[in-house]
């Protein structure tokens, strides 16, 4: 009877000695965790939690905080990432809104030092404060649209769409004046109906900012077209040029707020910087993706993909 008491005084010894140390393990792991975390805080950097322990219970909560970490690193590459745009952006912004409004009050400085001027002379000059004070208007409206796209605010209701008619009605509009410049037109649309879930107005605005891109960037190659064609669950539509194109490098960034490919803002070569921006959030607000492939003076291409749904007579 002793020698079994004396074994189980041992054996319950031994279990809180390892008790113990396994304790004492754990409570030295969680220190470094706190200690290693604070540091990491701290200091702000992008480095992981690295505890070695062969503790099952620490290993998850070591995975789970580490997905943490990670999580918490790529949103505040993402904000470091918006708010740099955001201040390029509010940058270009007064940059263009500044010329048009030096030229705007250059021309009534001018009309209103020369009293006796002309007045076809003066009518020209009032043409052109008109044209420039659209050109402020238009870049404000770019700016606020995007504001709301990008906050919610601008809610898009979606339904059924007719592709064909609406591709086809938007490539017409800016058929004359191709043809007038001497493009070359084509406009690829299947006689079968193909019906995609979006919006009418905001799938106008897309496919206008899209041909009107292709023509102002791609213009050297003389020629633009349409493409509407589907499968089993989407319908793209792709917008294509035959122009000078853009480099692999910048094709991740020609969505991104006030990106131009030309740093100078040569208004001859650019507009706003904000037209692909807004047409991107008005895919993704009708539940679709745009992507680009460019080879210089072969094709760059828009394609535009949104839900179908099946057409019945």
């Amino acid at each position: 009877m002793v020698i079994a008491l004396a074994v189980l005084v041992v054996i319950l010894t031994v279990v809180i000695a390892i008790q113990y140390r396994a304790y004492r393990a754990r409570s030295s792991n969680l220190e470094k965790m706190h200690n290693k975390l604070n540091e990491i805080i701290a200091g702000d950097t992008s480095e992981k939690l690295l505890v070695f322990t062969d503790d099952r219970a620490l290993i998850p909560v070591l995975i789970a905080i580490n997905h943490l970490l990670e999580h918490n690193q790529h949103r505040t590459a993402n904000f470091l990432k918006m708010e740099q745009s955001m201040r390029k952006m509010l940058s270009n912004i007064s940059h263009d809104l500044k010329t048009p409004l030096t030229v705007v009050l250059g021309y009534i400085e001018t009309i209103n030092l020369d009293p006796d001027m002309d007045a076809e002379e003066r009518k020209v000059l009032l043409t052109k404060v008109h044209a420039k004070a659209n050109e402020v208007l238009e870049l404000i409206r770019q700016f606020f649209d995007l504001a709301r796209l990008e906050s919610g605010d601008k809610p898009i209701s979606l339904s059924g769409i007719h592709m064909n008619d609406v591709c086809g009605k938007n490539m017409l509009a800016f058929y004359d004046t191709l043809t007038v410049k001497g493009f070359e037109v084509v406009i690829d649309i299947p006689d079968k109906p193909l019906l995609a879930w979006g919006n009418e107005e905001a799938l106008d605005r897309v496919l206008n900012n899209l041909i009107a891109n292709a023509i102002q960037h791609g213009g050297e190659g003389r020629a633009v077209g349409l493409t509407l064609r589907g499968d089993d669950e989407f319908v793209y539509v792709d917008v294509w040029d035959q122009g000078k194109g853009i480099d692999e490098m910048h094709q991740d960034r020609v969505f991104e707020r006030m990106y131009t490919l030309e740093d100078s803002r040569n208004k001859a070569y650019q507009g706003s910087g904000l037209g692909l921006t807004i047409t991107k959030r008005l895919v993704e607000a009708q539940g679709g993706t745009i992507r680009i492939q460019s080879k210089p003076y072969e094709k760059t291409m828009f394609t535009v993909k949104l839900k179908r749904i099946a057409f019945t007579d």
